[in-house]
């Protein structure tokens, strides 16, 4: 622009001097200087075409270089799950926590790449997507470039290339199948973790992806979940829960002559350290979830932090009063309760809102830790506790605390913010409808690797670890004498 206007600048200091000679050599001269100027002109118009298309390259180096970035720290959250859930069993299964968190995202990648993703955003119909299946169908993103129709419709305003689209998905379905493994920890066989985590990222978690993500039922609703408290957490959570039930306590958790028998993890260091890596990797989790790069993440990243520290706060608080000691495995907890319970409106409310769905979830997850003891279903790291009972509650929180003005979408409204009940009747519905699905699916597999396998190592190995009775070795060997 500034070139234009100095070219106009001349033109118009060059026409006055012609005036003054109204000769034909003036004419000649007038007539080279607008043959001159037409020229300019096209060369300035292909120099701005230039700069808009580097200025939409730079743009979608940018987003990608984003959500790269928001992929690893996504990923390095397997990394806490395992920190987390070794240290909250005991050392005898340490090796067996460690592998199962290992080798879940090596499955969950190559079963997303194969069947999940096209499943989950492929073009077909509400309920399921019918194409893209092992990333073979065209990305169709229009600011990238592309100038044919892809089979990937519900991702197509997102500005970057498939491969960092797939990257950070495949991410959240790791997640996802990550959750299941600390609820059934201690005595499940290591081949029915790895049958049962293929099945639910082939089909459960991205068929509900679809139906939420993918342009499917849900989100013609209305149902809103910005980073994934119904299809990760809950999805992860309502699997959990049923293979723990499904499974069975274990052996002398719950004696025949009552009570509750305490069978505390051995580290509760590396506990607190998966936390802070779970922490951090929520970051790229809720903020990731932008999908650009914009001034939203910083706001996202804020409300995801307020809601973690009001978690933590309100969970010590309950614990203390409850148990008369604050219990640092439901501090813990507690954190990772308010991240669970604001991830699926971080994008949509407010900061003071954040602390108060944090600090529900903080005292949400006691009562269910101590709920779910009463009733026998033992998870014996809380995970139930922590992703489906507050993803639950992140859910119902959009329809309560969602604003229109901090959303930026007049149809995000919550009955807190505005009065209106309709989008807490449809997250009602989504959860609902999540909850059977899930429940009857991952049931149904349980139960025939129950009948085909047996879900159970004996009991003989449970006694002894299944560090041993499952992989023949042991994380502390040399290190620990007495035998527990």
């Amino acid at each position: 622009m500034l070139r234009l206007k100095t070219i106009e600048k001349r033109l118009k200091r060059i026409v006055k001097k012609i005036q003054l000679y109204p000769t034909w050599q003036g004419c000649v001269i007038l007539s080279v200087i607008l043959l001159l100027s037409c020229a300019t002109s096209v060369g300035a118009q292909d120099t701005l075409a230039e700069m808009s298309a580097a200025s939409r390259e730079l743009r979608v180096g940018l987003n990608t270089l984003w959500m790269v970035l928001a992929s690893i720290l996504v990923i390095s959250m397997n990394a806490g799950f395992a920190m987390l859930e070794t240290g909250f069993c005991r050392r005898k299964n340490a090796v067996n926590l460690l592998s199962k968190n290992l080798i879940v995202f090596g499955i969950s990648t190559i079963t997303f790449w194969a069947i999940g993703f096209g499943l989950m955003f492929g073009d077909g119909n509400n309920l399921f997507g019918m194409s893209g299946f092992f990333l073979a169908g065209a990305d169709n993103s229009p600011a990238i470039g592309a100038d044919y129709v892809g089979v990937y419709t519900s991702l197509s305003d997102i500005n970057v290339p498939l491969a960092a689209k797939f990257l950070f998905q495949v991410a959240f379905a790791g997640t996802a199948a990550t959750i299941i493994s600390g609820a059934v920890a201690e005595r499940i066989k290591f081949i029915d973790f790895i049958i049962f985590s293929i099945f639910l990222v082939a089909i459960a978690y991205p068929v509900v992806g679809h139906w939420i993500w993918g342009g499917g039922w849900l989100a013609e609703q209305g149902f809103e979940d910005f980073a994934g408290s119904t299809v990760v957490h809950s999805v992860g959570g309502w699997s959990a829960l049923t293979g723990a039930w499904i499974l069975g306590p274990r052996t002398g958790k719950y004696p025949p002559s009552g009570g509750i028998m305490p069978l505390p993890g051995h580290n509760l260091s590396l506990a607190t350290l998966g936390c802070f890596i779970l922490w951090i990797g929520w970051f790229g989790f809720n903020a990731g979830s932008t999908m650009e790069v914009s001034q939203d993440i910083a706001y996202i990243a804020l409300t995801t932090n307020l809601a973690a520290a009001a978690g933590a706060i309100s969970a010590t608080i309950i614990s203390w009063v409850l148990a008369g000691k604050p219990d640092l495995s439901l501090i813990i907890n507690g954190i990772l309760s308010g991240l669970v319970a604001i991830t699926a409106g971080c994008a949509f409310v407010s900061y003071s809102d954040a602390i108060v769905i944090g600090a529900i979830a903080g005292i949400l997850v006691v009562v269910a830790v101590y709920y779910f003891d009463s009733i026998k279903i033992d998870d014996p790291v809380g995970a139930v506790s922590v992703h489906l009972v507050n993803g639950i509650w992140g859910t119902i929180a959009v329809g309560l605390f969602a604003s229109p003005i901090i959303s930026g979408d007049s149809e995000i409204r919550g009955l807190f913010t505005t009065g209106n009940m309709s989008l807490l009747g449809t997250q009602l519905l989504g959860i609902l409808a999540v909850g059977v699905f899930v429940v009857i699916y991952s049931s149904i597999i349980w139960l025939v690797l129950k009948a085909l396998l047996g879900l159970r190592v004996s009991q003989e190995e449970e006694y002894l670890g299944l560090d041993i009775g499952e992989h023949g070795m042991e994380a502390y060997n040399g290190f620990l004498e007495v035998e527990e």
